[in-house]
């Protein structure tokens, strides 16, 4: 039988093949198709042989079967023999991998291909034809693998290498799918990954278009990004990041895209969702939290890129200062602008924080600059900055610098590109040139330290330390982020304080005086002696706060105790020539009795209120009965103070005759054994008759009436040691009069405002700026706010008497024992004495409302006048940028604290420091130390620092001198300002800054953004400074706008140019220009 032509050697049909064609066609079995089963059936080199006949017919036959079913490689394979030691080799040398590749091979075909090869007879029978691995799948148009299929039972695994060779010798059925998977690093096991994992994938814009996809668990996030990307059509270049989602509720960010489909904890079932970036800089995710403060037409609102406020979330106001600064930080703005960071996050470094500061700074960069916000809400940051760094967790005012130091070092770690940290030991110059040693120093900085925050933030200065012992030179070259550097300090201060007069006709003066900043109180004293002529010895010092002392000054106490805006009396006290007996210092309150009796206390007595300035005055102990008091306190009070007129009768009833020997042993209408009861509180009792209220501490019918014309210039008596009260005021400004005043007078600071013996009943002043002495400022604030929200002690009740109606001289007031809060103390005098002299002591003279209506002219107690010393306009101090630069220059003694171990003694000394230049960044930050703590004292420096806005020259200053024309030259220029306002404990931050792209500076107040113009730049606030060096300013690519009042009609921005008052905000009247409010 002839095919072709040509006469095969051998035809064999087996009945395997004939079922086979069978299964494969229908209807009778021609006898050419027979034969082309067969000759497909025969070995391969068989049919390599019938392919090189000279039969034309056959040539054309097989080579379009072998066309049709075949992808073998065209090159001859090796010899049976070959091919299975090339096999067998690879399949036992081949070690698991992670992250190779093997392949799925059915098991039967690689069974009939073993038993080919082995029997070395390229016609045998057992030639296993093309890789089928149909009998692995659950159907051919998925190709999904059948479950729990079994290794070595239903397939066989084989490295990439012996596949591609098994590939290229028999081909594989067309439609097939190549079976490749991926080796895995499980826990303590390697695994070729036979299943990969099946996750689903959708946009978040279109969540119902779900695709669902196979990857490795050793393929890296980036590869499903890429995959989502291609298979959802997203543009090129956005911005996406992708979220796992493994539940109806919970999703997680998948932030790394280099770690794997493992590490990232994906698995089978789980949905991954991506999100594009919207052109207003945020996140679909969070739009709704950023856009909570947005008016309805944000969405059409078109700005000025950068010009943007940030929202305060509550005491936040240094924390958007410091982000405007850095906002409008030109390299850096353009480097998150541009999602440069992407590719440099490290997720890894154990410094860092995972990336997600950097991410989330992005994104407020992103928003500010998008130019469709007015005000963004930067919650998500102020979140990750309090997770972590617990010191600004919470809604407590920080310092804008602090925080800006957090945010660079952050920054700088989340994006280091040294994701491996090399030890370096640090070398010591040892004699070396110093250009060597700097740059020894910045490259072993950068091998450990290499990101965008060091590249645009950190210089290098040379350190310089001198044994004092030894003479030893230790000389290190440091790098830095910013400079802080010291501002002058005055050894000076100047001090407001009122002199109360001996003289009871005379009002208060306010002066003010020059101390010196480490002085004591003698020393105010004497200062104040050479404005009013009287002895420092003859003066007592005080701090008057709701109508109380809050604090009885010695001589010998430190002035750093005494607070800026503490309302300092200083009281002259006379001193008699002769002094035979012991003088008490005195200390007088005034109080005033409400209508109401206090049922809420449970007792029935009157409540009480102090009012008016209390008086410190001396007088001999054995002048203390109530009656000497009564004519002494008359006499100090007589200038606001009217004693009745002859023709006024005031009269109150009288006890009975079986108690007039009571009033016989006592002083001022009060009986010793009632003296526990007044002390307690004043007894007040209803009265039997008469038309005018009574008092039952009135004056015995014996007692004489205050005589109105009192020698006012009489001396009194010398006072004891003072002892420490409670209470406080701030010092604000005085008061205008409620009515008329005589010209030159004023209103004193406590002009009509009121307290109750624990609680003045106003509202306590702001903060102020503390200082902290034997107690620190905080706890002295504490203690006077406590003061001013604490409940009035109610007076003890003074158990009824029955009384008879009997007439006699009515006091206009009553003289009550107190402690320093002005509260009724129990316990009785000594010897008949209305005060006790157990420790400082402490009466109130209690009013009566009809009687203080009457008698009390508090228009004239609340006057007061100002010694020239208060005309004399203060200067305000003015130092040059230069100057606090040379002063972080000059040569310091270590602190005891900080000692520095020298190598050649063997131990620590009190080195000597200088710190010099030697190279500066391409944005130079300025930090003025206006904050100065010392071991005693801690104060705000408010002086103006005169900083230039152009060509700030740093050639004079650096040690690194330009050995070539490549050098960067050392000229700055200006781009921003962390402005503060207020003291240590309060205040407010603001920024100035330049935008980039127009040029224009702008004033940033939280959410508020108003034009500025540079001559209001320079104000005693200013705190940080950012300078750009001018090699690297770009110029603005947009025209400035206009400042006219014609442009102030922009949108809800608020974007306005100054107003005439704004304008003139300058040196010394930064306030009028901000809204000072405490945060």
């Amino acid at each position: 039988m002839k095919y072709g032509g040509f006469k095969p050697e051998v035809v064999i049909v087996r009945p395997s093949t004939t079922s086979y064609f069978r299964k494969h066609s229908s209807g009778p079995l021609p006898v050419d198709r027979l034969i082309d089963a067969a000759v497909d059936l025969l070995p391969r080199a068989s049919r390599l042989r019938l392919m090189s006949s000279n039969g034309s017919d056959t040539q054309r036959s097989i080579g379009a079967s072998m066309t049709a079913n075949s992808r073998c490689s065209a090159a001859e394979p090796p010899g049976l023999e070959s091919q299975r030691r090339e096999i067998e080799s690879l399949l036992r040398e081949c070690e698991l991998r992670a992250g190779d590749s093997w392949y799925v091979v059915e098991r039967r075909w690689y069974e009939q291909w073993k038993e080919f090869v082995e029997t070395g007879d390229q016609n045998s029978s057992s030639f296993p034809g093309q890789i089928d691995n149909t009998e692995l799948f659950e159907d051919l148009d998925s190709y999904h693998l059948k479950e729990r299929l079994v290794e070595n039972e239903d397939f066989m695994l084989v490295p990439a290498e012996a596949w591609h060779k098994l590939l290229a010798w028999y081909g594989m059925v067309d439609g097939q799918p190549p079976l490749e998977r991926k080796v895995v690093d499980l826990p303590s096991t390697l695994k070729v990954e036979v299943y990969p994992i099946e996750i689903f994938l959708c946009l978040h814009s279109n969540m119902e278009n779900v695709i669902n996809a196979q990857f490795s668990r050793v393929d890296n996030i980036q590869s499903i990004q890429r995959a989502m990307c291609e298979a959802f059509s997203v543009p090129p270049g956005s911005e996406c990041r992708l979220w796992m989602k493994s539940s109806d509720s919970s999703c997680e960010r998948l932030r790394n895209v280099h770690i794997s489909v493992l590490d990232a904890c994906l698995s089978s079932g789980m949905t991954v969702i991506m999100e594009t970036r919207n052109a207003d800089g945020t996140w679909p995710s969070s739009r709704p939290q950023i856009m909570r403060n947005s008016v309805e037409e944000q969405d059409s609102y078109r700005g000025q890129p950068g010009v943007c406020g940030l929202t305060n979330l509550g005491n936040t106001c240094f924390m958007n200062s410091a982000l405007q600064c850095l906002s409008n930080t030109p390299p850096l703005t353009e480097y998150f602008l541009l999602s440069s960071y992407l590719e440099e996050l490290n997720f890894t470094n154990p410094l860092g924080m995972k990336g997600e500061i950097a991410e989330a700074y992005a994104d407020v960069i992103k928003q500010m600059w998008s130019g469709r916000h007015y005000s963004v809400v930067p919650r998500v940051f102020k979140t990750k900055v309090g997770h972590f760094a617990s010191q600004f967790l919470g809604y407590q005012q920080h310092d804008s610098q602090e925080l800006l130091s957090f945010l660079l070092d952050g920054l700088h770690e989340d994006l280091n590109r040294v994701k491996n940290k090399e030890y370096i030991e640090l070398r010591d110059a040892a004699g070396r040139p110093d250009q060597e040693v700097a740059e020894e120093a910045w490259r072993n900085h950068r091998r450990r330290n290499d990101s965008v925050i060091v590249d645009t933030f950190h210089g290098l200065f040379k350190s310089t330390l001198v044994c004092p012992e030894c003479r030893k030179v230790s000389v290190t070259f440091d790098p830095f982020c910013y400079l802080s550097v010291p501002l002058p300090v005055s050894k000076e201060r100047i001090m407001e304080v009122f002199f109360v007069s001996l003289d009871p006709y005379a009002k208060p003066a306010q002066h003010r005086v020059v101390v010196p900043k480490a002085g004591k109180v003698f020393d105010l004293c004497s200062a104040l002696s050479e404005m009013t002529s009287v002895p420092p010895t003859q003066m007592v010092v005080a701090d008057v706060f709701n109508h109380r002392f809050y604090k009885i000054y010695n001589s010998d106490e430190s002035l750093s105790c005494i607070l800026d805006r503490d309302d300092i009396f200083v009281y002259e006290l006379s001193v008699l020539e002769e002094q035979q007996e012991e003088q008490v210092l005195l200390a007088l309150y005034l109080r005033e009795r409400s209508h109401y009796r206090d049922y809420g206390s449970g007792s029935s007595s009157y409540g009480t209120t102090l009012f008016g300035h209390p008086l410190l005055l001396s007088t001999p102990r054995s002048s203390c009965s109530r009656e000497a008091l009564y004519n002494l306190f008359l006499q100090r009070l007589a200038r606001y103070v009217r004693p009745p007129d002859p023709s006024e009768e005031l009269e109150e009833e009288e006890e009975d005759d079986e108690e007039e020997e009571l009033y016989k042993t006592q002083t001022n209408g009060i009986s010793d054994d009632e003296e526990q009861e007044e002390k307690a509180g004043p007894s007040e009792t209803e009265p039997q008759c008469g038309d005018v209220t009574a008092n039952s501490q009135s004056d015995g019918g014996a007692t004489d009436e205050p005589q109105p014309n009192i020698n006012h210039t009489q001396p009194l008596l010398d006072h004891g040691d003072a002892e420490t009260s409670n209470g406080s005021q701030n010092q604000t400004e005085p008061l205008c009069s409620a009515g008329s005043t005589d010209s030159g007078e004023n209103e004193s600071p406590c002009a009509n405002s009121t307290g109750t013996a624990a609680d003045t009943g106003s509202e306590p002043p702001a903060e102020r700026l503390q200082q902290p002495c034997e107690t620190t400022e905080e706890e002295k604030e504490e203690d006077k706010q406590e003061e001013a929200c604490s409940p009035s002690l109610p007076a003890n009740e003074q158990p009824a008497r029955r009384r008879a109606c009997r007439k006699r001289r009515k006091s206009l007031f009553t003289i009550q024992a107190v402690n320093s809060n002005g509260t009724t103390e129990r316990g009785t005098g000594e010897g008949g004495s209305a005060v006790s002299f157990g420790s400082q002591p402490y009466v109130a003279i209690d009013w009566d409302p009809e009687m203080k209506k009457r008698f009390y002219n508090e228009n004239e107690a609340e006057k007061y006048v100002k010694h020239a010393s208060m005309e004399v306009p203060q200067q305000q101090t003015t130092v040059q940028l230069q100057e606090c630069i040379e002063l972080f220059t000059t040569v310091e003694t270590l602190e005891e604290e900080n000692p520095w171990y020298c190598p050649v003694c063997k131990k620590h000394q009190l080195a000597t420091k200088k710190l010099d230049l030697w190279s500066l960044p391409e944005v130079l930050i300025i930090h003025l130390k206006r904050f100065s703590y010392t071991k005693f004292t801690r104060e705000k420096l408010d002086s103006i620092v005169d900083f230039p806005l152009r060509d700030l020259d740093f050639s004079g200053c650096l040690l690194k001198k330009n050995v070539s024309n490549g050098e960067p030259p050392s000229c700055y220029d200006l781009i921003a300002v962390s402005n503060h306002y207020g003291g240590l404990r309060d205040g407010h931050y603001t920024s100035y800054a330049c935008n980039k792209d127009n040029g224009q500076w702008y004033y940033f107040d939280d959410s508020k953004v108003t034009y500025a113009r540079e001559d209001q730049i320079v104000t005693n606030a200013a705190y940080v400074l950012f300078y750009h060096r001018q090699d690297k300013i770009r110029k603005p690519t947009l025209p400035a706008p206009s400042t006219s009042p014609a442009s102030s009609t922009q949108p809800a921005n608020d974007i306005t140019s100054c107003k005439e008052e704004d304008a003139e905000q300058g040196a010394a009247a930064a306030a009028s220009y901000v809204t000072m409010e405490t945060d």
